[in-house]
């Protein structure tokens, strides 16, 4: 049986019905039964500010503890004016710092990215992927995992009700599995 793995779970929208959200959980509910899912929430952190660094938020030091307690963390993000939301590129800043200490840094990782239209965030996706390569993150590159139409594929209590995509995540999250496999043996 393979080694138990802790995902640390950032979504970067804060809504409550959040589509990134329900997609994070219909991932956890197809992974692999070695995968633990940590759903850490990003609302709370303060805007980074370097000149809070010498004794930071507790918040910030809560977070970086979350973090650095998680084997891998899995990104899922909805795209905002063909970017990231401000919330997720805050809470990768305050993760990154103080410099030489990130938490990011050799951690597996997986982006997923949502969007009611068709494009499926690809804006978002390949603008965080840029932050992930500077961050050292060995991350998942095939599949790119783009969901358009995100809006109807839920059901009134958030469950996936498209098979298509649940076959998708399905393989997506094995394959996730596999990076975290090979990177951390």
């Amino acid at each position: 049986m393979s080694k138990t793995r802790k995902i640390a779970v950032i979504v970067g929208s804060l809504r409550k019905e959040s589509f990134s959200r329900k997609l994070a959980k219909a991932i956890a509910a197809v992974a692999p039964e070695n995968l633990s899912f940590d759903f850490i929430d990003i609302g709370q952190l303060q805007n980074f500010d370097q000149d809070l660094e010498p004794a930071p938020p507790a918040e910030w030091t809560a977070f970086r503890d979350r973090v650095k307690a998680a084997d891998a963390v899995l990104f899922v993000t909805p795209e905002y004016n063909r970017g990231l939301p401000g919330v997720l590129k805050n809470a990768i800043d305050v993760g990154s710092r103080p410099y030489g200490s990130s938490v990011w840094n050799g951690k597996p990782a997986a982006v997923v990215s949502n969007s009611p239209g068709a494009g499926g965030g690809f804006g978002a996706y390949h603008q965080l992927r840029q932050s992930l390569v500077f961050l050292n993150m060995p991350t998942v590159n095939q599949p790119e995992t783009y969901i358009g139409g995100v809006a109807a594929m839920f059901d009134e209590h958030g469950a996936l009700t498209n098979d298509s995509t649940r076959q998708y995540l399905t393989g997506f999250a094995q394959t996730f599995a596999d990076v975290i496999e090979r990177n951390l043996g």
